[in-house]
């Protein structure tokens, strides 16, 4: 699950170096509360042109082996909306080193927890797109791009969609050299800031990971002597700090 999450909230997608859009979409991990349905998602644009950007949603479908499938959002029988995540807008314009929001709007069913893939994408404006501009700004656009090095670098996050009901159940065990964390929940937990590191040299550390436990799911590290593990566990708005020695 952590090297699934890491590869999926790190997606990058790049087409050229240094100049242009640079946009920035905080954090890559968000999540929404079980009596909320709506979400503010902010982009800031850090580069020295404007950024036309297309928000895409597809659905992280998992496996009982831990892998998933991303799938296309369906519509509904007879209705009008997807059933699902939704941006609205979709297309945002942002200025150079200005900011502007999306809301991710949930319509569904949330009797479990559901995971979607998030991605935003700076493009090029075209004339069968969205984004409201004429010809002549859109060619201006692009000529702005080409006199340059041209820059367009997306970012793709994980969103969380927790259960309408939600109940956090972490139990921990702690058997000798082993130390594992179950969630016997119906939402994910997060084990945040994991640093293993000297007892001796507290400030002698291996990169600090970030783990989410699904429900149903495991996380456990073996603990070796002369080494302490210390990190945040999450559940929802609740945070615990937990302290391990090897």
């Amino acid at each position: 699950m952590k090297r699934v999450l890491m590869l999926c909230a790190l997606s990058l997608f790049s087409f050229g170096a240094l100049a242009g859009p640079q946009i920035n979409v905080g954090v890559v991990y968000d999540y929404l509360d079980g009596d909320k349905s709506t979400y503010m998602k902010r982009v800031f644009n850090g580069g020295t042109s404007t950024a036309f950007v297309k928000v895409n949603i597809l659905e992280m479908i998992y496996n009982d082996d831990g892998s998933y499938r991303e799938v296309p959002l369906q519509n509904q029988a007879g209705a009008a909306a997807r059933e699902g995540l939704m941006a609205s807008p979709a297309r945002l314009i942002v200025p150079a080193n200005g900011t502007q929001g999306t809301r991710l709007l949930f319509l569904g069913n949330r009797d479990k927890e559901r995971y979607f893939r998030v991605r935003f994408v700076p493009v090029v404006p075209q004339s069968d797109d969205d984004f409201a501009v004429t010809d002549e700004e859109r060619d201006e656009y692009r000529q702005s791009l080409a006199a340059g090095v041209r820059v367009l670098a997306g970012y793709g996050t994980v969103f969380f969609v927790r259960p309408k009901v939600t109940r956090f159940d972490t139990t921990i065990q702690d058997a000798g050299t082993r130390y594992t964390l179950s969630n016997n929940g119906n939402s994910v937990v997060v084990v945040d800031e994991f640093k293993d590191c000297s007892a001796e040299s507290p400030q002698e550390c291996r990169p600090t990971l970030r783990h989410h436990i699904r429900a149903g799911r495991s996380y456990g590290f073996d603990k070796q002597p002369g080494r302490e593990y210390r990190f945040s566990l999450i559940e929802g708005g609740e945070t615990k700090k937990i302290e391990v020695k090897g």
